[in-house]
């Protein structure tokens, strides 16, 4: 039995997630946290609102690590966790006292070779339409900047190296969403070329004179 936090947002393996608790059910759950392994897990909430029930989960998340915390009123603390790999959820059980699942680990398989030299390719596009586009919008900006850094995915972890681009890209919930679910990290690069396309051909429209 796995503790589950459902999210409106995307945690990757590799990645930190910040975490206020306020209500009850999660103090609750935070409780059981600290008297056991630290461990929970995150899926997406892919429709609907967590608050009050009746949302759907995804079903591929990511089991988290809380690293730090600190107490900041009664019932109320605040978190730094940690990804640590994949997982699927084989059973959602009640919510009750906090929602908690069956779920098993999910490896990546090894696939091909992840074709880098496009995402590469289309990272330079993507930064370059994103600093044309920061002449009016400086969200924009700051997102060309962020891409500007320089990025080395070479190296035997193939695995490590698909997680660490999937971060480093602009992408939404839906997008990250489907990098996580990808079997193995020449797949989940090719997820990432896709949504890089999308993102330049929207990005062309929106820059149009």
């Amino acid at each position: 039995m796995t503790p589950m936090f459902p999210l409106g947002s995307v945690l990757l393996p590799g990645e930190t997630l910040p975490l206020r608790i306020f209500e009850p059910r999660y103090a609750a759950m935070f409780d059981d946290l600290l008297a056991g392994d630290r461990t929970f897990g995150v899926v997406l909430i892919e429709r609907g609102s967590e608050v009050g029930g009746g949302d759907e989960r995804g079903t591929v998340g990511t089991l988290a690590r809380v690293d730090t915390w600190a107490q900041t009123g009664p019932g109320r603390y605040s978190l730094n966790c940690a990804g640590i790999e994949r997982i699927v959820v084989d059973e959602w059980l009640p919510d009750d006292p906090y929602p908690r699942a069956a779920t098993r680990r999910l490896p990546d398989e090894t696939g091909g070779e992840p074709d880098w030299d496009s995402l590469t390719g289309g990272r330079a596009q993507l930064q370059l339409l994103c600093g044309q586009g920061g002449r009016l919008d400086p969200q924009l900006r700051w997102i060309a900047s962020q891409l500007a850094e320089p990025v080395d995915y070479s190296g035997p972890d193939r695995e490590e190296a698909s997680w660490r681009a999937a971060s480093d890209l602009p992408l939404g919930a839906a997008d990250r969403h489907r990098a996580l679910s990808a079997p193995d990290p020449a797949a989940r690069v090719d997820v990432l070329i896709s949504a890089v396309d999308d993102l330049i051909a929207a990005l062309r429209f929106r820059l149009q004179p």
